[in-house]
């Protein structure tokens, strides 16, 4: 008889191909996050749904405010419709193909690359670059920004992606598998391109926004969760405080869901994050997030980048966990 050259021990983890697709998928996106060397060459699947969602947008988004709201709702069924059938069709091809493309719909390196470079072009190239690159990913005017308010943008930034970019892929992923996590995605990037609240989209984009905010209403708390409990894990933050700023703050929030990674964050790093800001030159009296200083540092960007990592290691064991 012949030896095994490999124990069969090493196999058992795809005899649910669940949890692997999970390991891999999350190794992944931490090990190359999106490649510019690949994504300079083919178009990155948002981009592709951006892109058929503009289309929609400049060719159906017309008439009365009805007739708008009509369509914006069959655009968002549309949209549902086919990412379920993509992700039925991939899910397919096997658990290798399936675990590449939630990598590549999960955002954990890449948003923790994006909001890295706030504190390093603070640090490096001053406040006009800051404000540059901050830019880059948050919807406010920066234009105006001090530097403390450059920090506290990407500190936001990196508390809400947390739970839209990683914890609600993650969280579709075990509910519904990979036509969930298209789903999410689909909403969430319909929400973000016309899910506005001028004059063209408040009636098209009503149906998007309301979808967006249902199907991030669990992730959401779950990431608050998530953060008070890894901030059990890391020196120098704060879990009560953590606990305490969700509790008190994270529902008077303009958004029924950002406020929670949000204060989970602002507390565990007695920081206070959100409150008023501009958006397209109007001022939004916003509640602020944790009651600690407002005048935050580059430092403390490290720091919340700190406490981001340790929470998508623990949100991504948790899954694992949970499907095991």
């Amino acid at each position: 008889m012949g030896t095994r050259l490999v124990p069969p021990q090493v196999f058992m983890i795809f005899d649910n191909a669940i949890p692997a697709v999970l390991v891999v998928a999350v190794a992944l996106d931490w090990l190359i996050g999106d490649p510019r060397w690949l994504w300079g060459r083919l178009k990155h699947p948002v981009v592709v749904l951006g892109s058929l969602i503009d289309g929609l947008d400049r060719h159906v988004n017309r008439g009365s405010s009805g007739r708008r709201r009509v369509a914006g709702f069959a655009v968002l069924v549309t949209m549902v419709v086919l990412a379920t059938a993509a992700g039925v069709l991939l899910a397919s091809l096997g658990w290798v193909v399936e675990a590449i493309v939630l990598a590549i719909l999960l955002a954990q390196r890449d948003l923790h690359d994006h909001v890295k470079r706030v504190a390093t072009a603070l640090r490096r190239d001053g406040l006009a670059e800051g404000r540059r690159v901050v830019g880059h990913i948050v919807g406010r005017d920066t234009g105006q920004l001090g530097s403390h308010g450059v920090c506290r943008a990407a500190i936001e930034s990196c508390a809400e992606n947390f739970a839209d970019g990683v914890v609600a892929p993650l969280f579709w992923y075990v509910v519904a598998g990979l036509p969930g996590v298209l789903v999410c995605k689909a909403v969430n990037t319909l929400d973000s391109m016309i899910g506005h609240r001028d004059s063209r989209h408040r009636a098209f984009g009503q149906a998007s926004a309301r979808c967006d905010d249902l199907l991030n209403l669990l992730p959401a708390r779950l990431s608050a969760m998530v953060v008070a409990g890894a901030s059990m894990l890391m020196a120098g933050a704060d879990p009560r405080g953590s606990w305490r700023a969700v509790w008190r703050d994270a529902r008077h929030h303009k958004s029924p869901n950002a406020g929670w990674p949000e204060a989970a964050f602002a507390g565990a790093l007695g920081i206070a994050i959100a409150g008023p800001r501009r958006y397209g030159g109007t001022l939004v009296n916003d509640a602020w997030m944790g009651e600690g200083r407002a005048a935050c540092t580059p430092d403390d960007i490290d720091t919340a980048l700190h406490l981001y990592v340790r929470s998508c290691v623990l949100a991504g064991g948790f899954c694992v966990l949970l499907i095991l």
